[in-house]
């Protein structure tokens, strides 16, 4: 192979594979960047991503990564109180219904923990899933209120992001994904039973996010 050789991704995704030369830097998701389109939602955030209580304020993005058999999406919804992934979708598609599929999951989730959500700020960047009339459809029938970053804005996401470059140094550059099926398990293992109860967290006191929820919501049971 000549150095500078042009090839497609997915001859490079191969010979990559074949060689074991994997980055630590994962490029954010979208092999196509396109201008953005004009926002479905004020920017209800503007940076401060912080929150007093759980349900205050989620974040969702979208990222992306190669198999062996083509790429792998996964939307995850972060509450940006506890650190936890409330909801998450995985789909060969970058199609509004993963968005859809994830603010599902994240409402199913918390209705589970005998929790309403309705009400919560849905911050995005203003990907076409998240502009989409389906999603906005989804965000008025939870009772959420929509809220969408700036353009060109590096960090204005940059709390979702963070959780992004852990699950790409932790899982997505770990090996080479021959199959979709087996990075989806990866995933949802990871965030499950590592991320969720075993990663503890200098910003949550050194808990881990279930943990967090759990004792900050006890007090709350109790006085009911």
């Amino acid at each position: 192979m000549a150095v500078g050789e042009v090839m497609a991704a997915r001859t490079a995704w191969r010979l990559c594979s074949e060689q074991g030369w994997w980055s630590r830097f994962g490029k954010k998701r979208g092999t196509k960047p396109g201008r953005p389109g004009p926002p479905v939602h004020d920017d209800l955030v503007k940076r401060d991503f912080t929150a007093k209580r759980t349900n205050e304020l989620w974040l969702t993005d979208i990222t992306e990564h190669w198999t062996g058999e083509g790429k792998l999406y996964l939307c995850a919804i972060k509450d940006v109180f506890s650190h936890r992934i409330v909801g998450y979708s995985i789909d060969t598609r970058m199609k509004s219904r993963l968005a859809v599929a994830a603010l599902d999951s994240a409402v199913a989730q918390r209705h589970a923990d005998d929790i309403d959500p309705a009400g919560c700020v849905v911050h995005s960047d203003r990907g076409s899933q998240f502009r989409s009339r389906k999603f906005v459809h989804a965000l008025n029938a939870h009772g959420l209120v929509g809220s969408m970053g700036k353009v060109g804005a590096c960090g204005d996401n940059a709390a979702m992001e963070s959780f992004f470059s852990l699950l790409q140094k932790n899982v997505l550059d770990r090996h080479a994904w021959a199959t979709r099926e087996q990075l989806r398990i990866a995933i949802v293992t990871w965030i499950e039973r590592t991320y969720h109860r075993r990663r503890r967290q200098d910003s949550l006191g050194r808990l881990t996010p279930i943990e967090y929820e759990t004792i900050i919501a006890t007090p709350a049971t109790q006085a009911a």
